[in-house]
């Protein structure tokens, strides 16, 4: 019998999906700001109780438009954690900033609190907190030392929508929040964003930006007879039919949360028992934050290992991946000065880390199978 492949990740339908995306058709507008936007922003707006959600294009985009906000200047330091995906950093650095690389805790894997502050000088406009996995960045921390220093918070929330901290929602803390529904996502439209805005300062601009620097918004709104070009800006919104998609699984939020918390316990339960017995970390969640069952992984004590690992793993058709390569060793993160040693921990996590297939549809029978292939690798 030929064995089925199990993926990384693959998208799945919930509910509405297809429907919704005929209402859009027929509804003749599938640009952006349609129906279907608008119901998906006041989905967030309402279950994050933030004054501001802007759908966007990516949460690449949406960290673009926090960057064009907070006035980013050519000179200006943003510190961000080495650990963490490109686009983090880099809508920062197309707008001139130098970005200061800050290593990671060895618990959560977000970005040292306590590192913190011997990297801001004059020159630092903001900080970015990402919340590794959805478990919550330190926020009561962060949050002291950049309002005692008058320092933006931006949040990178792209893998922690209804996650929170101490009771509240991660992308509620920073005065702008990021998030993502790429097709990797809990939440997907395939590719998709949307910016927080917590800060009532920024929402005006927010909206211009967001329309390609023209005061659109306040036209469909009647408040002034015709829209021109104010500001700068650029193409930030999606086609109403990816809001449709989305918005089809807004809908069936706790259906898709509930089927995510079962997948991640079953495999922190059935692989304790093996990686303890053979030196291999599982996610840590403090008791005062609640995941939102983003991702499942793991870390093992070597690099020559993880390979090894994948490499038996993929020889049983069951396919894992790892992330992040440390920015400030990147190519670009080198030439703003990073050298080895600068984030000790962002290192060694970045050769060890490996994580499972994880997705909504993944069942049990699959992950049986996972959790078998693990306890039949041989350590090198």
């Amino acid at each position: 019998m030929t064995t089925i492949p199990i993926p990384f990740n693959r998208a799945g339908l919930v509910g509405n999906e297809f429907r919704y995306i005929s209402q859009a058709l027929e509804n003749g507008h599938i640009s952006g700001d349609g129906r279907f936007t608008k119901k998906c922003q006041e989905f967030l707006e309402k279950e994050l109780s933030v004054p501001k959600a802007l759908l966007t294009t990516s949460c690449t985009d949406a960290l673009e438009m926090a960057a064009l906000l907070l006035d980013i200047q050519s000179g200006d330091e943003v510190i961000v954690p080495s650990f963490t995906f490109v686009s983090t950093i880099n809508a920062f650095v197309m707008r001139g900033a130098r970005p200061v690389f800050c290593d990671i805790r060895r618990d959560t894997l977000n970005i040292d609190e306590q590192k913190l502050e011997s990297l801001i000088t004059s020159r630092t406009k903001a900080i970015v907190a990402v919340h590794y996995a959805g478990v919550g960045c330190e926020m009561d921390s962060i949050l002291a030392l950049a309002n005692r220093r008058g320092i933006a918070v931006v949040e990178d929330n792209a893998h922690g929508l209804f996650g929170k901290f101490k009771g509240t929602h991660l992308g509620t803390f920073g005065c702008l929040a990021t998030q993502s529904f790429h097709e990797t996502k809990n939440f997907t439209c395939g590719e998709g964003g949307a910016l927080l805005i917590n800060d009532l300062r920024y929402i005006e601009r927010g909206e211009i930006l967001r329309e390609k620097g023209t005061n659109r918004s306040r036209f469909f709104r009647g408040q002034v007879d015709k829209y021109t070009w104010v500001d700068l800006g650029s193409s930030y919104l999606p086609s109403d039919v990816l809001a449709a998609f989305l918005f089809a699984q807004f809908e069936h939020r706790d259906q898709i949360q509930s089927r995510r918390r079962c997948i991640w316990e079953y495999y922190n339960e059935h692989l304790a028992e093996w990686a303890g017995k053979n030196g291999v970390g599982l996610p840590f969640v403090p008791q005062y934050c609640e995941q939102p069952w983003h991702m499942f992984y793991m870390l093992v004590p070597s690099l020559e290992e993880r390979q090894a690992l994948i490499a038996h793993l993929k020889s049983r058709k069951i396919l894992t991946v790892f992330h992040y390569l440390p920015l400030h060793l990147s190519e670009m993160g080198r030439k703003f000065g990073g050298e080895k040693g600068d984030c000790p921990v962002a290192e060694s996590v970045s050769d060890r880390v490996i994580r499972l297939p994880f997705y909504n549809e993944l069942n049990e029978a699959d992950q049986a199978r996972v959790v078998s292939a693990f306890k039949e690798f041989v350590r090198v």
